[in-house]
């Protein structure tokens, strides 16, 4: 059986940060965690490295952590979180603007923050994203990626412009595993194209492809 791994913060932290002190020592911890996956993997990772690294004590950490994979998994739900309230923002903006919409360039905005926020970023990011990709097989992983990509199919939704087909169920779900699938495989490879125009280039134009009404003869 598949080692489980929690799914929310509240099922992974001991307790929530509330004040400005306690919320830099979460960030410290997550940075710090990131930088040792970068450098020595996740079998250099423990709660006493972190610490260490970090400069706090272990009692510090485990008020807050009670497992290195508690600390991986709070780390990747933040970043999971930030993404998601990005593509709600642009959603959002893209709604209040639908006569002005410029569907390619919003499709291109969309497509990069996904990019960035899904495989690239800096190399101790990189490596944080690498290890949630490595895991995604696990249970609560492979439910959060599914939800993720659901969320991003329902704001797409609603996005109602003349030049985009009506979406369907079955379009939305190519479309959003298609984009994800490509930036999961350049971060599992680390791909040197990761984070260039060129890799960008390509996804809009696959998204494009599928989203885009044909032109009329």
């Amino acid at each position: 059986m598949a080692k489980r791994i929690p799914g929310s913060p509240s099922e992974t932290m001991r307790k929530l940060p509330t004040q400005e002190r306690a919320q830099r020592t979460i960030e410290t911890i997550f940075e710090t965690t990131a930088q040792i996956l970068e450098s020595e993997g996740e079998a250099g990772l423990t709660t006493n490295k972190v610490a260490e690294k970090a400069g706090f004590s272990i009692g510090t950490l485990y008020q807050y952590f009670p497992s290195k994979d508690a600390i991986l998994t709070a780390l990747i739900a933040r970043e999971r979180r930030r993404v998601m309230d990005e593509l709600d923002a642009l959603m959002e903006s893209a709604e209040t603007q639908i006569d002005q919409l410029d569907p390619k360039a919003f499709l291109r905005q969309f497509i990069r923050i996904n990019i960035e926020g899904l495989g690239s970023g800096r190399s101790a990011k990189r490596a944080m994203i690498r290890f949630a990709w490595q895991h995604d097989h696990h249970e609560d992983i492979t439910q959060a990626l599914r939800e993720t990509a659901e969320r991003i199919a329902i704001s797409m939704q609603r996005i109602h412009h003349p030049n985009l087909r009506p979406p369907t169920p079955a379009m939305m779900f190519v479309v959003t595993r298609a984009v994800i699938g490509a930036i999961r495989s350049a971060s599992l490879e680390r791909s040197p194209l990761l984070g260039s125009v060129e890799f960008e280039d390509e996804l809009v134009q696959l998204a494009w492809g599928m989203l885009a009404r044909p032109a009329e003869f």
